[in-house]
């Protein structure tokens, strides 16, 4: 066995900006279970939409993310601030043997999990945790995943339910898991959102009173906040964590995301006083917090893609003649000057040009109405055809204003016979139809990237593995697939790279989807916060902000 020692590879960090910024900030009482934080003072942060709920390892949106694992939780390891770096977190280092295959984990002593009104612990983290955590994903069978039935999609789309054949508690401060087949990238994906440790001993508690889904509702992590309380659509509260293992970490008293889905109520808000960070802001919005003396914002181009994915076991969407036509009607520069406000780049590849082995030489077919045209007569649809297009309820970094695309999209294609009607439903109702069920003919997306390897683009979008989660295209190639999985079990960077390009190559001979942009990343904020770093994984990270 020996050391795992990072890929610097991997670790590209391509336009990544390590930022600090500054907020406003609100007096308030002393945080719970301790001494108040510097400055005792709340954080209002005005979110973009409700939560499916607080278990990381059930959910894969941003949003979800937001609200539990970046929030209330810790994982194994995790990405240094601003960068695609990992660092020991609850585990202090880790072994790789040299096959690939074994990776032991030594964990943190001294990790307390959150105290609160409804559960109180008796013992430190331990191995007995990361075990429960991953087994319950893992094994269908395991007492409580069959008192509580749900699915962990993130750890399927990885394939980690067909790879891991076990995980094995060495000692309380020690955790093995043994793969079936090697995989470079495995330390990197247990870095991920849906990898957050929870407690085994709270998971018994819950077990004992057969509340088993309050795991969901009520957690538990050993995150830098402690949750209080969720009103949906409302609010969202969390006081520091006195226990917090990095010790100094805390600088909030409290903090609290008031969920505001109307993206110019945010900026009114942030305008006002009422929140010090906004999600998502509309492009028509960016000068105006440019403009006020109060405010300031942080922009970058992001590690991320917006998309419209076609359901490609809903005919005729199953044809690649036809997805061809669809993708040469779209007007993609349309869309970004008008959906975008230009602060976008259009996208070609299923990754951003920051992602080491994208390929620059594969080109867009031109948009190109009348030929669309001709080829969906050649396909036999010489009147073309109705879809369902599905549009995202909320804005998401990848897309600022999903409605509005759609719309666009559904003009440029009723310009060569195609019907599309609209389709949307509430945030959380709307992935679990899409992911799940695969309701959709067509759906907008997208993507920002999760560990920094063209796997989190390939494989957890488009690999078969992922066609009940995160593979909206329903797509499943053979060939893509097996230069993936050649892909993972490969530790030379360069044979990697040939593998990736390939990949895409396909990709674009097949279209399961329509990429169209790479969005500028922009946080509005007040001036006086202090502390706030730019992950290029997206997400808001509150741990080590402060108020002035």
């Amino acid at each position: 066995m020996h050391r795992l020692l990072l890929a610097t590879a991997a670790a590209m960090t391509a336009a990544v900006l390590l930022t600090h910024i500054a907020m406003n900030a609100h007096e308030a009482a002393p945080a719970r279970g301790g001494g108040r934080a510097p400055g005792g003072k709340t954080l209002v942060y005005c979110s973009e939409a409700s939560p499916s709920g607080f278990d990381p390892g059930q959910h894969t949106t941003g949003t979800d993310f937001d609200a539990s694992s970046l929030t209330l939780y810790n994982q194994l390891v995790e990405f240094k601030p601003g960068t695609l770096d990992l660092e020991p977190a609850l585990a202090t280092r880790w072994d790789v043997s040299a096959d690939q295959r074994i990776y032991t984990f030594h964990l943190r002593g001294g990790v307390k999990f959150h105290t609160t009104p409804y559960f109180k612990p008796t013992r430190e983290f331990n191995a007995d945790d990361v075990v429960f955590t991953f087994r319950r994903m893992l094994d269908p069978d395991d007492p409580f995943r069959r008192a509580y039935p749900v699915s962990f999609p993130y750890f399927s789309d990885l394939g980690f339910d067909r790879n891991i054949a076990r995980i094995e508690k060495l000692d309380d401060r020690t955790v093995r898991f043994v793969l079936r087949t090697p995989d470079v990238i495995f330390a990197r994906n247990l870095a991920i959102d849906f990898a957050s440790i929870l407690s085994a001993e709270y998971a018994s508690q819950l077990a004992r009173e057969h509340r088993e889904a309050d795991i969901n509702q009520r957690p538990i992590g050993t995150g830098p906040f402690v949750f209080r309380s969720y009103t949906k659509d409302e609010t969202i509260r969390y006081d520091a964590n006195p226990d917090y293992w990095r010790a100094g970490r805390v600088k909030l008293a409290h903090l609290v995301f008031a969920i505001t889905p109307d993206a110019s109520t945010r900026i009114e808000k942030l305008i006002g006083g009422e929140c010090e960070v906004t999600a998502a802001p509309r492009p028509a919005d960016l000068d105006t917090v440019r403009r006020d003396p109060k405010l300031r914002l942080l922009s970058t181009v992001g590690f991320n893609l917006g998309f419209v994915a076609y359901n490609t076991r809903h005919p005729p969407l199953d044809r690649v003649d036809v997805r061809r036509a669809l993708d040469m009607a779209i007007d993609k520069r349309a869309l970004i000057e008008q959906v975008y406000g230009g602060h976008a780049r259009l996208a070609t590849n299923p990754m951003p040009p920051a992602q080491w082995s994208y390929d620059d030489t594969l080109r867009d077919a031109p948009y190109d109405p009348q030929q669309a045209k001709r080829r969906l007569r050649q396909a036999g649809f010489p009147d073309g055809f109705s879809l369902t297009l599905w549009a995202m309820p909320i804005q998401r970094p990848y897309n600022p204003n999903a409605r509005l695309m759609a719309e666009l999209i559904q003009a440029d294609w009723a310009k060569v016979g195609v019907r599309a009607t609209i389709v949307s439903y509430e945030w959380g109702e709307f992935n679990r139809r899409a992911k799940l069920q695969g309701e959709h003919d067509a759906i907008l997306y997208g993507w920002g990237g999760d560990n920094g390897d063209p796997d989190n683009w390939l494989g957890t979008l488009l690999g078969c593995a992922a066609v009940h989660g995160s593979n909206l295209s329903k797509w499943c190639d053979p060939a893509f697939d097996a230069l993936l999985d050649k892909a993972r079990t490969n530790g030379d960077h360069a044979a990697r790279v040939t593998l990736y390009r390939e990949a895409q190559v396909i990709f674009k001979r097949e279209i399961p989807y329509t990429p169209i942009a790479h969005a500028v990343i922009s946080i509005p904020m007040s001036k006086r916060v202090h502390g706030l770093v730019f992950s290029p994984l997206g997400g808001h990270h509150f741990e080590g902000v402060w108020l002035d």
